[in-house]
C-alpha cells in the first residue's frame, strides 16, 4: 500500500520535474533555441488539453455512472468548435494577433471602444465564474489523497475524515500559487508567450492521457477479461441503455462549446499563446482525436466500477479505487499523477489568465487614477504590473480555496464544472456579436452581460450551495421576495425543466436578447465604430487604426513611460528601431501618429489595450481637439471615402465593361461581315474555276474538228483553274492544321539571307509591275535553327502582298533586319497607302480582305502567317505608325525558347 507521505513525495518530485521542464523551455526561448518544439503545432494542440481538467479525468467516469452517455456532451461541444475552426477560431486568433490582446476581457473591451468599464465587468465575471472550477480541482486532489490515506473508508464516502481536508487543500493551493507565480509572472510582455508554462502543460497533457489509457487497458483486459466481455457487461448495465433527453443534450453541448471559447484559460492557450494560426488546421483534427482517446475507456471504467466496488462508492474515484482494490499500487499512483496533472495544469493557466485580467483592467486603472502625476513621473510601472499579477494569482486561488471550504467539498465534480461553464458562457453573445456584427455596441454588451450574469448567479451559482444557505428555502419554494415567477429553478413560472437546461436557456437567451435590442437602440461612439470595422473585417485590416494627434506628445515623455512599462532595454530597442525607420540618427523618433499607435500596441501587450490607451492618452491628450472629435471626423470621412471609392470603382468597372462590350460588338460585327464576305468570296472563288473547268472540258468533249492549238489552249486554261482551286483548298487545310496544333515542324539550320532571297524571288516571279527591293545584306548575316520552309512561307506572303497591293507610282519594298541580345526583328515595309485604322485590329483574322482593293485570294494569307509565327515561337504584328504598309516579324535569339513543340534559335555570325 502506498503511504500518504510517499504520495506527497511523488507529487513534489513531479512538480519539481515540471519546474525543470518549464525552466529549460524558458531558457531555450530566451536564447532563440528549440523553436521546432516550442513553436510547434504538436505543443499547441497538447496545450489545448488544458480543457481536460479533473472533471474529465475523474468526473467523466462519475458522470457516466450517474447519467449514462450524457458525459459525451462535455467532449462534443469543443470538438465541434475545433472542427469549425475556420469560422470562429481563425478570426479570434487573427484579431488577437492584430490587436495584441492579452485576455478575453482585453478582446471584448477593445472591441467595444477600449472600454475599461466593460473590461472590469468581464474580469469580475470571469473570476467569479472560474472560482467554482478552481475549487473543483482542489476537491479532486483532496479526494484522491483521501483514498490513498484510508481507502476502505474513503471508497464508500463515510463521514470520517481520514485527513484534514482543509489543511490539505490549503497546502495544495499554496503550492499551485507558488508555481504559477514563479513561471507565470517572470515575463511581462504576454505576447512573448509563456513558453515554460505551455511546455509544462503539454507534458501534463501526455501524462494524464497515458495514465487514463493505462487504467482503461487494465480495466478492460485485466478485470473484465477482454473487449467482448466488457461489451457484454456494458449491454447489461443501465449505462449502456440509450436514454437521451434531447433538451439536456443540446443545452450541455452548447454550454461546453461556449465554455471552450470563453474560458479564460482556453483563450490564453488558444489565442494568446498561438504562434501561427495555421496550427489551428492541425489542431482541428488532432484535438478531437485527443478528446476521443480521453473518453475511450470512460464507460468501461464506470461499468466495471459499479460491478466491483462496494455500494455507495464514489464513482468519481473509480479511476483510482479500481486499481487500488486489485492491489495495483503503481498503476493507482500513476493514475493519481494523471488526475493531479489535470487539476494543476488547469489551476496554473486559469489563474495566470485571470491575474493578467485583474492587473490590467482593475489594478492598473486604479493605480493610474490615484497617481496625480500620471505615467511620466517617477514610479516603475513594470514592477507595479508584475506585483499586481502575483497578488492577483494568490487572491484568485484563495477564492477557489474559500469556495471549496464554503461548499464543504461535497457534490459531484461534473455538477460543479457545469456551474462554472454556465458563468463563463455569458461572454458568448458579446464575443460573437463583437466579431461578426458591426452594429454591436458597448451599452448592449454591458446590459447583456449584466442580465446573463445576474440570471446565472440566481439560477445556478447560489442554488449550488443548497436551500437555506445562499438562498432561503422560501425563495426556492415561493420565489424571491415572495414573487412566484422568480423561483430560481422555475423562472417566470415555467416548471418541469431540468435545472441545468433551465439556467442555461434563460441566462443565455435573455443575455442575447438584451444585447441585441440595446445595441439596436443605442449608437456606437467613433472609437467603437472604428474598432467594430477592425474586428468584423479583420482579414482586410492587419492592424488597428487610431486617429491620434501626437504633435503635443514629447518623445521624452513617451520614452519615460515606455521604460517603466517595457523596461529600459526593451524601450531603447523599440525607440531605436523607429528612429532608424524615420531617418533620425542619434536621437528619439518624432512623435508621429503612426509612432504613437505603434507604441500603444506595444504597451497593450504588457498592460492591456484599455490601460495602454489610457496611459498614452495622459500624454497625448493635451491637444485642443479631443481624440473623440478627431475619431468622429476620421470615421465619417472614412465612411464617405469608402462609399465614394466603392461608387467610383463600380462606375469604372461599368465603363470598362461597356467599352469592352462595344469593342467586342464592333469586332463581332466586323467578323460577321468578314464571314459573309468570305462565304460570298469563297463561293465565287470555288464557282469560277469550277465553271471554267466545266465549260472548257465540255468544249473539248463535244467540239469536233478542233484544231490542236485550240485544244492546247483550252487544256491550259483547265490546268490553270485547277491549280487555282487547289491553292485555295491548300490554304484552308493549312490554316486548319496550324490552328489545331497538328503541324510538325521540320527544324534545320539556314541563313536568314538565303530565306529572304528565296522569298523575294518566289513572290516576284512573273510580276506584271516592277517592285524595288531595298535590303541590308550585312544585317542579314544571321544563322537560324527553325522550320525554314514555314518561315519562307511567311516572307513570301508579305512580299507578294506588297507586290499586289502597293499602289505607289514607284513601288518600293524595304526589308530591315535588327537584333538585340534576345530578339531578332525583321520589318517589311512598302510605300503604299497602308491599312485603314478600323481594319488594323482584324487583319490577322481569317477571311479578312481590305475592302475596295482588288486582288486574288480569300483573305487567309495573314491568318496563316500569324499561326506559323506562333508555332515558331515568334510573332507578327502590324506597325501602325509607319508610313506605308509595315509588318514586323520577331524571332527569339539563341537561348530563348520557342513554343513547346520545337525550339527556334537564331545565332549571329
Amino acid at each position: 500500500m502506498v503511504s500518504l507521505n510517499q504520495l506527497v513525495m511523488v507529487c513534489l518530485l513531479y512538480v519539481a520535474g515540471l519546474f525543470i521542464v518549464a525552466f529549460m523551455a524558458e531558457r531555450a526561448a530566451l536564447k532563440g533555441q528549440g523553436g521546432w518544439l516550442l513553436r510547434s503545432p504538436l505543443v499547441y494542440t497538447l496545450s489545448l488539453s488544458i480543457y481536460c481538467t479533473a472533471w474529465t479525468f475523474y468526473g467523466a467516469v462519475g458522470y457516466a455512472a450517474r447519467s449514462g452517455l450524457e458525459y459525451v456532451t462535455i467532449y462534443l461541444g469543443p470538438s465541434l468548435v475545433m472542427i469549425g475552426w475556420w469560422w470562429i477560431l481563425r478570426r479570434l486568433v487573427r484579431i488577437g494577433r492584430s490587436q495584441r490582446v492579452t485576455s478575453i476581457a482585453d478582446l471584448i473591451s477593445s472591441r467595444y471602444g477600449k472600454s475599461n468599464t466593460l473590461a472590469i465587468v468581464v474580469t469580475i465575471m470571469a473570476v467569479i465564474g472560474v472560482t467554482p472550477y478552481i475549487a473543483l480541482q482542489l476537491q479532486s486532489v483532496i479526494l484522491s489523497l483521501s483514498i490513498f490515506a484510508a481507502p476502505d473508508t474513503a471508497l464508500v464516502g463515510t463521514e470520517h475524515e481520514v485527513i484534514n481536508k482543509g489543511q490539505a487543500a490549503f497546502w495544495v493551493a499554496t503550492g499551485l500559487a507558488l508555481f504559477t507565480v514563479l513561471f507565470g509572472t517572470r515575463n511581462l510582455n504576454v505576447n512573448e508567450r509563456h513558453h515554460g508554462v505551455v511546455i509544462a502543460v503539454a507534458v501534463e497533457a501526455v501524462v494524464k492521457l497515458v495514465a487514463l489509457l493505462a487504467v482503461g487497458i487494465f480495466v478492460v483486459w485485466g478485470l473484465a477479461g477482454g473487449v467482448s466481455e466488457t461489451l457484454t457487461r456494458i449491454d447489461a448495465s443501465p449505462i449502456g441503455e440509450w436514454h437521451v433527453q434531447g433538451s439536456r443534450w443540446v443545452a450541455l453541448t452548447m454550454l461546453s462549446a461556449a465554455a471552450f471559447l470563453c474560458l479564460p484559460r482556453m483563450f490564453q492557450v488558444m489565442v494568446v499563446e498561438n504562434d501561427d494560426e495555421r496550427y489551428l488546421q492541425i489542431a482541428s483534427w488532432a484535438f478531437p482525436l485527443y478528446l476521443m482517446l480521453m473518453s475511450l475507456f470512460v464507460v468501461p471504467i464506470a461499468v466495471i466500477g459499479l460491478d466491483l466496488m462496494p455500494v455507495g462508492s464514489n464513482p468519481d474515484l473509480f479511476v483510482l479505487s479500481l486499481p487500488l482494490s486489485q492491489g495495483q499500487n503503481g498503476l493507482a499512483m500513476f493514475s493519481f499523477l494523471g488526475g493531479f496533472s489535470s487539476a494543476t495544469s488547469m489551476v496554473i493557466v486559469a489563474t495566470l489568465a485571470l491575474s493578467t485580467m485583474v492587473s490590467n483592467h482593475i489594478v492598473m486603472p486604479i493605480w493610474l487614477a490615484l497617481r496625480q502625476d500620471g505615467a511620466t513621473q517617477s514610479g516603475d510601472v513594470r514592477n507595479v504590473v508584475i506585483l499586481a499579477r502575483r497578488v492577483s494569482i494568490l487572491l484568485i486561488i484563495s477564492l477557489g480555496f474559500l469556495y471549496y471550504r464554503a461548499s464543504g467539498g461535497s457534490g459531484a465534480l461534473a455538477a460543479i464544472g457545469t456551474i462554472s461553464f454556465g458563468g463563463v458562457a455569458q461572454f458568448l453573445p458579446a464575443l460573437l456579436g463583437g466579431i461578426f456584427w458591426r452594429g454591436a455596441t458597448r451599452m448592449g454588451a454591458l446590459c447583456g452581460l449584466g442580465t446573463g450574469f445576474a440570471l446565472w448567479v440566481f439560477t445556478m451559482l447560489l442554488p449550488s450551495f443548497g436551500p437555506g444557505t445562499a438562498l432561503s428555502v422560501a425563495t426556492f419554494e415561493q420565489g424571491l421576495a415572495g414573487i412566484g415567477w422568480l423561483r430560481p429553478e422555475a423562472l417566470f413560472g415555467i416548471d418541469g425543466l431540468d435545472p441545468t437546461v433551465h439556467a442555461v436557456v434563460w441566462s443565455l437567451s435573455l443575455n442575447t436578447l438584451v444585447f441585441g435590442l440595446v445595441s439596436l437602440f443605442t449608437f456606437p461612439d467613433p472609437v467603437e465604430r472604428l474598432q467594430g470595422a477592425q474586428f468584423v473585417n479583420v482579414f482586410d485590416h492587419s492592424s488597428p487604426t487610431r486617429g491620434w494627434t501626437a504633435s503635443v506628445a514629447g518623445s521624452e515623455d513617451l520614452m519615460i513611460m515606455a521604460q517603466r512599462i517595457l523596461g529600459a532595454a526593451e524601450a531603447r530597442v523599440f525607440f531605436g528601431a523607429h528612429s532608424k525607420a524615420q531617418g533620425v540618427n542619434g536621437g528619439l523618433p518624432e512623435p508621429t501618429p503612426q509612432f504613437v499607435q505603434a507604441l500603444e500596441r506595444e504597451l497593450a501587450a504588457s498592460v492591456g489595450a484599455a490601460t495602454a490607451h489610457a496611459m498614452v492618452a495622459q500624454i497625448v491628450g493635451g491637444t485642443s481637439v479631443s481624440v473623440q472629435d478627431l475619431l468622429a471626423v476620421a470615421d465619417e470621412s472614412a465612411q464617405m471615402l469608402e462609399y465614394s471609392s466603392q461608387l467610383e470603382a463600380k462606375s469604372r468597372e461599368l465603363s470598362e465593361t461597356a467599352a469592352q462590350l462595344r469593342n467586342a460588338n464592333e469586332k463581332l460585327t466586323q467578323l460577321s461581315l468578314q464571314k459573309d464576305s468570305f462565304l460570298s468570296q469563297i463561293s465565287h472563288e470555288l464557282r469560277t474555276p469550277m465553271t471554267s473547268i466545266r465549260s472548257f472540258s465540255e468544249i473539248l468533249r463535244d467540239a469536233k474538228g478542233m484544231k490542236a492549238a485550240d485544244k492546247t489552249r483550252y487544256a491550259s486554261i483547265i490546268h490553270s483553274e485547277t491549280i487555282r482551286l487547289t491553292r485555295l483548298l491548300d490554304d484552308l487545310l493549312d490554316l486548319s492544321v496550324l490552328e489545331n496544333g497538328q503541324v510538325t515542324l521540320n527544324m534545320r539550320n539556314g541563313k536568314l539571307a538565303d530565306v529572304l532571297d528565296q522569298a523575294v524571288i518566289t513572290a516576284l516571279a512573273g510580276a506584271a509591275r516592277p517592285l524595288k527591293i531595298i535590303r541590308n545584306k550585312q544585317a542579314e548575316a544571321v544563322t537560324l535553327t527553325t522550320d525554314l520552309d514555314r518561315l519562307a512561307q511567311v516572307f513570301i506572303n508579305l512580299a507578294a502582298n506588297a507586290q499586289k497591293y502597293c499602289r505607289a507610282d514607284d513601288p518600293q519594298f524595304t526589308i530591315n533586319v535588327q537584333h538585340d541580345q534576345k530578339t531578332l526583328t525583321i520589318d517589311f515595309i512598302d510605300n503604299g497607302d497602308g491599312i485603314a485604322t478600323d481594319a488594323q485590329a482584324v487583319i490577322f483574322e481569317k477571311f479578312f480582305r481590305i475592302s475596295g482593293v482588288e486582288g486574288e485570294g480569300a483573305g487567309l494569307g495573314l491568318a496563316i502567317c500569324h499561326e506559323i509565327m506562333t508555332r515558331l515561337g515568334g510573332d507578327i504584328t502590324y506597325l501602325p505608325r509607319v508610313a506605308g504598309t509595315a509588318f514586323r516579324v520577331t524571332l527569339p535569339l539563341k537561348g530563348t525558347n520557342a513554343k513547346p513543340e520545337k525550339r527556334t534559335l537564331a545565332t549571329l555570325t
